[in-house]
């Protein structure tokens, strides 16, 4: 069971070295070839174009959404379309003002610095950004006391891309030096399905139209997802088939692999369990669930949580997380409106989202 929650999670969070080759190869070098998220590559492109033609760093750039929807895929395609360097590091990694300073001082006109998990960056350090982000400069102090002074040195203009799954958690002076904020949302079933074929095509895998839509319904909209799925398909039907990925094929590996036809794992059924037998259907805190379960709040918060509110298993109150009827229903559990009331009123049915 351990091991299989272990697996889930590493499947959704961008920390699986195993993997990380794959992914890398499979992800789209030019915005011409990204599929999804049509808005907000058609608002990017335009951006892109007049920064070119203006001959100008592109405006800073806030990307907010659930892990393995494309946002460093996107910083990525940026660079390359702009025709720049891309510098990479994360908001843990930069612990003191003199990591970030010992990068900003040394980017050349037009870089891009791509900073994922930016929203985890001490207040300390994110202070050195308001002037590099504003008035591309950055001020040294010398000295203390009465002795101090300060020397401002200019920066080569740059382009701060910045991803977060929580952008509630970034402060407001930091988030509004970004000219440019998209949200990414989960794929759809028929983005996906264009997304694995894709992959199938670049890894030479025999995969129908079937056997895509199979594993794009269990993908959990998520593109991550749907590469990490096709790869261990495409194990299985090497191994107990004849190498193609049909729609038997792909059913049979993805329930082996304890992947239902909504895409949810093991996890995300013992987090529905658990709120519903070990606190009645809810509500219950993050923090008491994440003990109950034993597995890091802000992975239940980051990447397991997200895709169960948008699929309506699960609903967030003022008051905790409450499984929904149709978590009764998955679980084969008789729903009770006395097991989700609200506060004040008895036999109330709580309202699906």
């Amino acid at each position: 069971m351990i091991h299989e929650e272990s697996n889930q999670a590493d499947m959704l969070r961008d920390n699986n070295p195993q993997d990380e080759e794959l992914i890398f190869s499979l992800r789209p070098v030019h915005i011409a070839e990204y599929i999804g998220q049509r808005n907000i590559v058609e608002t990017l492109n335009i951006a892109i174009e007049a920064a070119l033609q203006r001959k100008e760093a592109l405006d800073h750039v806030l990307f907010n959404g659930p892990p393995g929807l494309g946002k460093t895929t996107l910083a990525h395609i940026i660079a390359n379309e702009m025709g720049t360097k891309i510098i990479t590091s994360s908001g843990p990694a930069l612990e003191k003002g003199g990591d970030l300073m010992g990068i900003l001082t040394h980017l050349e006109r037009g870089d891009i610095l791509f900073i994922d998990e930016i929203h985890r960056i001490p207040k300390i350090v994110e202070e050195f950004l308001y002037p590099a982000m504003e008035d591309f400069a950055v001020d040294f102090i010398f000295d203390k006391g009465v002795h101090a002074r300060t020397h401002r040195y200019r920066l080569e203009p740059f382009t701060l891309i910045g991803a977060t799954t929580r952008s509630g958690l970034l402060s407001s002076p930091l988030r509004e030096r970004f000219g440019i904020t998209r949200d990414l949302d989960f794929y759809d079933e028929s983005d996906l399905i264009l997304i694995i074929k894709r992959s199938a095509s670049i890894l030479e895998i025999p995969v129908d139209h079937e056997g895509a839509y199979e594993i794009a319904r269990r993908a959990r909209g998520t593109p991550r997802v749907a590469n990490r799925l096709l790869k261990r398909v495409r194990d299985y039907a090497q191994v107990r088939a004849d190498g193609s990925i049909t729609h038997a094929v792909a059913r049979e590996a993805l329930a082996l692999e304890g992947i239902d036809e909504f895409g949810l794992g093991v996890t995300d059924r013992k987090l529905l369990s658990t709120i519903i037998f070990n606190y009645k259907g809810g509500p219950a805190g993050i923090e008491a669930l994440a003990s109950t379960l034993q597995i890091e709040t802000d992975v239940l918060l980051d990447v397991i949580e997200p895709f169960l509110l948008k699929t309506g298993f699960v609903i967030r109150t003022s008051q905790g997380r409450k499984a929904t009827e149709k978590a009764y229903t998955l679980l084969d559990i008789p729903f009770k409106h006395e097991m989700s009331l609200f506060a004040g009123g008895k036999g109330k049915r709580e309202p699906q989202s």
